[in-house]
This record gives C-alpha cells, structure tokens and sequence, in this order.
C-alpha cells in the first residue's frame, strides 16, 4: 500500500469533491501536485494568491502541495512531509496512511497540537 497515485479529496463541510491531487515519488520522497480542480467556483486560470514563497501567485493547476513525506520505517505511514492548504496559504505537518488496501488515504495536516484528518478516494 502506498500514496502514490491519483487521489480525489472531498470538502469536510459540503461533502463535495475539491480536487485531484497526484502523488508521485522520487528517491524515497513523496511530492504531491493539483492535477485537476473539481469545485463548481473553480477557474481554469486561478492562481495562489495566499501563498507565499515559490508558490506565491502560481497557477492552482500543477501546484505543489505535498512535500518531503518520507516512510516510516516498518509502516505504512509517511510522515515529516508539509501540506499545503493553497485556500488560506499555510502549510501544516503532514502523515499519509493508506487505508481500505490502499483505496482510500488518511490525510493529516496538524499544526502544533491541532489538527485535521481529510479521507481522500483513490482515483487511479
């Protein structure tokens, strides 16, 4: 079981799927990019204007915002990686864990003591 693949994450609130994000890996790292926006609002053209650093005003399409997620030795968990929420800008602790025999992942950003799990659906 791993995250890498194509993932569909779903809006806490509305229950309505937001994106596709595609996670890749390269050298034990996984990285993880907006592969397509699914929310009715969405522009094709939209950019991150709340990010900050290399990302600041980047187009939302191909935006990377899952970084440097490593596995945990013995488990399948990766974890010491950012996510980012490109709607306010802030990046939060990530931990992936594959779910369901790889069919669904747990996705937690946290923040301090804080924190939210997201269950993504794979896609492919």
């Amino acid at each position: 079981m791993s995250p890498v693949g194509l993932w569909r994450n779903i809006d806490d609130k509305t229950g309505e799927a937001k994106a596709e994000i595609r996670i890749v890996e390269a050298a034990g790292i996984l990285s993880g990019k907006l592969d397509k926006l699914l929310r009715k609002d969405a522009k094709p053209d939209e950019k991150c204007g709340e990010c900050s650093g290399d990302r600041k005003d980047k187009p939302m399409l191909g935006l990377e915002i899952i970084r440097g997620a490593k596995k945990i030795e013995g488990k399948d968990v990766w974890e010491d990686g950012k996510i980012l929420d490109p709607e306010n800008g802030r990046e939060y602790s990530l931990r992936l864990t594959p779910i369901e025999g790889g069919k669904r992942l747990e996705v937690r950003g946290s923040f301090g003591p804080f924190g939210r799990t997201q269950t993504w659906v794979r896609v492919q």
